[in-house]
């Protein structure tokens, strides 16, 4: 590890690489981005959405986790959503409330874990959910818009949520907050051709400044993702600037069988390769925000697909998307094995590989120290 550590420093010794875009981000909010820069030459941090809240069977039941009963271990990096917040609705799903959302958050930075939260806004033209994106509606919520004060609204909600969440130390827990996720996609309301570049730049930056400036919240590291991209022009098109922006990332999920198609590898690939070379010209940490094979029916997906597709490339972590379990619709909606899984025992191996690091390692490092 002390190889890794004086890896970093050669690499990245530059303070100004590690700095975040907010001057004023509590200390224990700057020294988690410090340590996220740090991990990129120790391994790969994996997370899970919603992993302490349920699984395919459970719901709400203390300390259990799938990834627990699967691998031995929590996941380093836990992630959640805030949708539906603005509406002041009990909770994002009907599952747990945002009241007991504040709690897990608040258990896993006290464990040393690291939380990351994304925000499925619904459209504030229509009212209804993120997915509606059938009128253009970025326009109506920058200033001097007809709905620009309904969004200055909902964005005091999130803020005054952020301003809550404190571990036992007192100390506000810093969150890595990933809003208006997979952009370069179109079924989002705030998507590629739903609204255009300069647009969404627009909406970012007075995002960034109502919350960080007018609300004085300083407990968050921003996270620019995209999903699909094909060069860095794309990925960059939305890009809100260096000083608006502390992470990059972009979504992709498998959604073929890896025996006959090996497109998610490739692309992939291609992303992270462009993804890189952005990092590393913009000093922005890398990750992989959600990804994951519905149902896992793939019994090598992470030994050989996620790791071919993941590669050589430096990333701060992954995260697999939720394990719901049967869903309204007869369906089953899951993206890490649970227990008597037949995909287990690759989930058991990818664990114990060195790249890879669960909450027991990332406790060691200290993540807000």
């Amino acid at each position: 590890m002390l190889v890794c550590i004086l890896t970093y420093f050669v690499l990245f010794g530059n303070a100004q690489v590690t700095l975040l875009s907010d001057p004023k981000a509590t200390p224990e909010t700057q020294n988690l981005y410090r340590n996220l820069w740090k991990t990129l030459d120790i391994g790969i941090m994996f997370g899970h959405q919603d992993d302490l809240a349920y699984g395919v069977n459970w719901r709400m039941q203390k300390d259990r986790s799938d990834v627990l009963e699967t691998a031995g271990d929590y996941p380093a990096v836990f992630g959640w959503d805030i949708m539906n917040m603005e509406l002041d609705k009990a909770g994002a799903i009907d599952i747990f409330t945002f009241k007991e959302m504040k709690k897990m958050i608040e258990k896993v930075y006290d464990k040393g874990g690291v939380n990351t939260i994304s925000w499925h806004t619904s459209n504030p033209k229509t009212g209804k959910d993120a997915w509606d994106n059938s009128q253009e509606t970025i326009a109506t919520i920058l200033p001097n818009g007809e709905k620009h004060d309904l969004y200055k609204s909902w964005l005091d909600k999130i803020s005054h949520y952020f301003l809550s969440i404190k571990g036992k130390d007192k100390k506000l827990v810093p969150i890595i907050f990933r809003p208006y996720h997979e952009l370069t996609g179109g079924w989002f309301w705030w998507g590629k051709g739903k609204c255009t570049p300069e647009e969404f730049k627009s909406l970012w930056r007075f995002t960034y400044d109502y919350i960080t400036k007018e609300k004085q919240v300083h407990n968050l590291i921003w996270m620019y993702n995209t999903s699909d991209f094909n060069s860095k022009e794309e990925f960059l098109e939305a890009y809100p600037g260096d000083n608006y922006v502390d992470m990059i990332s972009f979504d992709i999920y498998l959604t073929t069988n890896p025996v006959y198609d090996n497109s998610f590898v490739q692309n992939a690939q291609k992303q992270f390769s462009i993804m890189d070379e952005i990092a590393k010209q913009h000093h922005k940490v890398p990750a992989l925000a959600e990804t994951g094979f519905e149902q896992i029916p793939y019994n090598k997906f992470w030994m050989k697909t996620l790791m071919e597709a993941i590669g050589e490339f430096r990333i701060s972590y992954v995260l697999a998307w939720r394990n719901h379990g049967l869903t309204q619709e007869n369906k089953m909606h899951y993206y890490v094995p649970y227990k008597g899984h037949p995909n287990e025992h690759d989930f058991k191996n990818f664990y114990n590989l060195d790249k890879t690091l669960f909450l027991k390692e990332i406790q060691k490092l200290e993540m807000y120290k």
